[in-house]
């Protein structure tokens, strides 16, 4: 998948004599630099999909006797010149493997002293390239449209998505062209065309650029005008995204904060890029997650990331969390404004069994994750979230929005850890919340709760004692216990600490059922759990291509519930996928005949049997099966217009097929 080793940069013919193959050597101690800015020169060629530039980058050594510096550049360009302050070339060496350039100085440098190198550099970025990031495409340049973002290692990174920058940054593009970047910006033309200059004064991530051609769209809405560059049929769309990305910094402006940058500028990428993308006062959206139907949860993870990445971020990639996890749980909160609580609860039992597929490593430790792999996302994005919610519940809401106001606004422009978010919270609530932390940031696993009660009658109604248990030794969590009596149901919260806590309460009403944690508030295993966390961990196989371990993570599900409809669904699409027609007929059926959790199962199994007939030339019992979807009136995810497509025209398998329902 990517090329292994060290090589010499080949292209440095002037600096050759200079530059050591380090291919089989030890790899070189890599010493800590802090980038303060970058002042970079940029020509963007659409016609030929080229980029040339030359980025002069000042850092300050952090160690002494530092006599290297390492910056990651994509491997696709190609670097002509590296020189110091004083013009004098820079020895160095490049590894495809991670896209780093190691500088190697003559002599030490004196820590704490900014130094100044400059790179030359140029090449061809049509979006076919292999990223840096594989399989996502964070920089294409097109004959109408480019785009350049930060992960996509277009200038000299240093301390990726933790080194925060100042910058000024100028690209010229052909005339007919114009460029969208971050901070104050202004345009000069000349005879090579029109130079767009953005200067960026604060520290932060201002390193993404688009390439666009035509006027913007202008929309406003709330007092703030929203910006759409939105390219051919999607430009429909624009007056919805932009309304809906007003409402959204509005709504966030009240839990948050006032906002980094108010009126945001919307742009289109293409197929193969992030759903979304974040960037200061710029959100990036690609096709797919563009639609007369607005898509809310990308709009709102990256609209949430101008308070939670532009605004303040981790200090190193171990805390990514505070970032991930509160821009995935501002997409709940906006299901929360819009749709109520129900809709919150909904939305994180989702995230809960996704955060629960990561059991083996605390949240503190991110950075062993590859970057946007389903691991990285379930970790620093799902259980960040989750967590963020609990504590929530543990604080009170009060106390908490006012802890995340107290937060942004003390280290604005700043990078940030978790102590900092641990002591902002206990300023808020005036109480020790180590023990929180400890549990759920630090430590990894989930509790199991087990609970043993016994009733008693007293002389003013009844006494209720019991015990809770649990596998976690250093397990400390405030859990609510709710109690069905005759009369009204009570509730009480216990504080549950390790494996074994004891409780009593009186009651009025005589008790019938003592539930634990009835409202689902604390990220925790249970059966039905396990069953829901097998399946999204095969669901995440299956998104690598690992169809293998994906069959047996459906199967650990079965072997715990028989009749889960999802597990005996999620089996059938990767028989679906690899063409295994009988095996995929007979899951589909089993699904059908299964609990129906959830119910839009029944449709979309009919559908695919009806799928596998037509393939295998049996129109009349396709017909049969769609004629049955159509029956249940569920229109999930489009079933129904899929059913009358099919009825009409019989359904033929492309050369790539893929189940995908919801």
């Amino acid at each position: 998948m990517r090329s292994i080793g060290f090589i010499t940069v080949a292209a440095l013919a002037a600096v050759s004599a200079y530059a050591q193959q380090s291919q089989g050597d030890e790899p070189a101690r890599r010493t800590r630099i802090d980038v303060q800015s970058y002042t970079i020169d940029a020509q963007v060629n659409p016609d030929t999909q080229t980029l040339s530039a030359q980025a002069a980058v000042r850092f300050t050594p952090l160690d002494d006797q530092a006599d290297n510096a390492t910056f990651e550049l994509n491997n696709n360009l190609t670097i002509s010149r590296i020189v110091d302050g004083q013009g004098r070339q820079i020895q160095v060496s490049r590894n495809p493997q991670d896209n780093s350039v190691r500088l190697a100085f003559p002599g030490p440098m004196p820590k704490g002293q900014p130094v100044d190198v400059t790179f030359t550099y140029d090449g061809r970025l049509t979006g076919k390239e292999e990223s840096p990031i594989y399989g996502v495409k964070f920089a294409a340049i097109q004959n109408d449209y480019a785009f350049l973002l930060y992960p996509s290692r277009w200038f000299p990174i240093s301390g990726y998505t933790s080194d925060r920058f100042t910058s000024t940054i100028n690209v010229t593009v052909p005339e007919g062209f114009r460029v969208v970047g971050s901070g104050m910006d202004s345009s000069k033309s000349s005879g090579a065309g029109t130079t767009y200059t953005f200067q960026f004064s604060k520290p932060s991530f201002p390193a993404d650029i688009a390439v666009v051609k035509g006027q913007p769209q202008k929309i406003s809405a709330d007092g703030l005008t929203t910006t759409v560059y939105f390219r051919g049929s999607d430009a429909a769309y624009a007056n919805a995204y932009g309304t809906m990305a007003a409402n959204m910094v509005e709504h966030y402006t009240s839990l948050f904060g006032l906002a980094p940058y108010a009126n945001l500028t919307l742009i289109e990428t293409a197929d193969g890029a992030p759903n979304g993308y974040a960037g200061p006062g710029i959100v990036f959206l690609a096709p797919n997650s563009i639609a007369k139907d607005v898509n809310t949860n990308v709009l709102a993870n990256q609209i949430a990331r101008q308070w939670w990445e532009i605004d303040v971020s981790p200090i190193n990639r171990n805390h990514l969390w505070l970032e991930n996890g509160m821009a995935l749980y501002s997409e709940a909160l906006w299901d929360e404004k819009e749709k109520g609580e129900t809709a919150l609860d909904t939305r994180m039992k989702d995230v809960s069994i996704t955060a629960l597929t990561i059991d083996n490593v605390p949240l503190i430790q991110t950075a062993r994750m590859e970057d946007y792999s389903p691991e990285f996302w379930a970790l620093s994005a799902d259980k960040g979230a989750a967590v963020m919610q609990m504590l929530r519940n543990t604080m009170g809401d009060q106390k908490f929005f006012a802890a995340v106001k107290s937060f942004l606004q003390q280290h604005a422009w700043q990078s940030v850890t978790t102590e900092d978010f641990r002591k902002a919270c206990e300023a808020a609530t005036g109480e020790e919340l180590r023990y929180f932390f400890i549990q759920w940031v630090e430590s990894n696993g989930a509790p199991e709760f087990k609970l043993e009660y016994t009733i008693f009658r007293t002389q003013k109604g009844f006494r209720v004692t019991g015990k809770i248990t649990q596998d976690l030794d250093t397990f400390r969590m405030p859990v609510d216990l709710k109690i069905e009596t005759e009369g009204n149901p009570e509730e009480k919260r216990i504080e549950v600490m390790g494996t074994s806590s004891e409780f009593s309460i009186d009651t009025f009403g005589k008790p019938k059922k003592v539930t634990i944690d009835p409202y689902n508030k604390v990220l925790r295993m249970s059966p039905q759990m396990r069953v829901a966390v097998a399946i999204r961990k095969g669901e995440q196989f299956v998104q690598i291509g690992d169809y293998a371990e994906a069959l047996k993570q459906y199967q650990s599900a079965l072997d715990t519930q028989k009749n889960s409809s999802l597990a005996h669904y999620r089996v059938a699409e990767v028989f679906f996928q690899q063409h295994n027609w009988q095996s995929a007929t007979n899951s589909f059926r089993q699904a059908i005949e299964g609990d129906l959790q959830p119910r839009w199962i029944e449709v979309w199994a009919h559908i695919y049997i009806g799928n596998i007939f037509d393939i295998t030339g049996q129109r009349e019992r396709a017909v049969n099966e769609y004629t049955q979807a159509q029956r249940t009136r569920d229109n999930t995810a489009g079933a129904q217009e899929a059913v009358a497509r099919y009825l009409k025209t019989p359904y033929q398998a492309p050369k790539s097929t893929s189940a995908e329902p919801v």
